[in-house]
């Protein structure tokens, strides 16, 4: 059976063929069951065998705040969104007793994106932030699902003159993010679901924050305030 068959199998009514109302449920829990156990696989692939690559992130962004860094995250799309979660569970961590840190979401500002998308090109948009702001005490986090966006290529070369340390999540075979060489850390989940590699990525930025406070666990109390824990 081809993968169009698959699909016609699984989805009928999309493909102009009649389907009852009982045999329509049917489908649709199956379809719903069948995302869930593809997601935990997922996952479960990823850590099995990258969890020592983000331990090693981890210790790498803890260090980074320890001396008086910040992380900067960016992301297109939906994974800019991911970029702005990353940023808000590091300054508003919602777990007890762990303190805020200082996070950037380089994709927030969209005066400043579409200023330099349209004066330089996009493939800049992140570049000239970390050209402002960047230093070599901060950390860059970059999420792509294919690896190869342009903007973060850039960005991630320009972090690594300037000094800075890179984390990168990234799906399929990781791409340039894994290949180019400007990514201390880069974790790629092996899947051709977007939507599966966006999920993984969920998992595996909360378990960077968790390890993260969990390094930083003896100096808490310096960095509450926000200032250098």
């Amino acid at each position: 059976m081809t993968g169009s068959d698959d699909l016609k199998g699984l989805y009928p009514f999309l493909h102009g063929i009649g389907h009852s109302e009982p045999d329509l449920e049917k489908a649709l829990l199956e379809s719903a069951l069948q995302k869930a156990r593809d997601s935990r696989a997922a996952n479960e692939r990823l850590f099995s065998a990258q969890a020592a690559t983000l331990v090693q992130a981890a210790k790498a962004l803890a260090n980074v705040y320890r001396t008086g860094g910040r992380l900067f995250c960016m992301g297109n799309g939906g994974s800019s969104c991911d970029a702005a979660h990353v940023t808000v569970e590091f300054l508003h961590p919602i777990t007890a007793g762990r303190p805020a840190l200082p996070a950037i979401n380089l994709a927030a500002d969209t005066a400043m994106l579409s200023a330099v998308g349209n004066d330089l090109g996009f493939e800049h948009v992140f570049v000239r932030q970390l050209l402002a702001h960047g230093r070599a005490a901060d950390a860059l986090l970059g999420i792509s699902t294919s690896g190869n966006s342009a903007n973060l290529i850039a960005a991630f070369t320009t972090a690594k003159r300037l000094g800075m340390a890179t984390i990168g999540l990234a799906g399929g075979d990781g791409g340039r993010m894994k290949s180019a060489g400007v990514v201390d850390h880069c974790l790629v989940v092996e899947a051709d679901s977007v939507h599966r590699v966006q999920e993984c990525h969920v998992t595996a930025f909360h378990i960077l924050w968790d390890l993260v406070h969990t390094l930083l666990a003896d100096q808490r109390g310096s960095a509450g305030t926000g200032a250098s824990p």
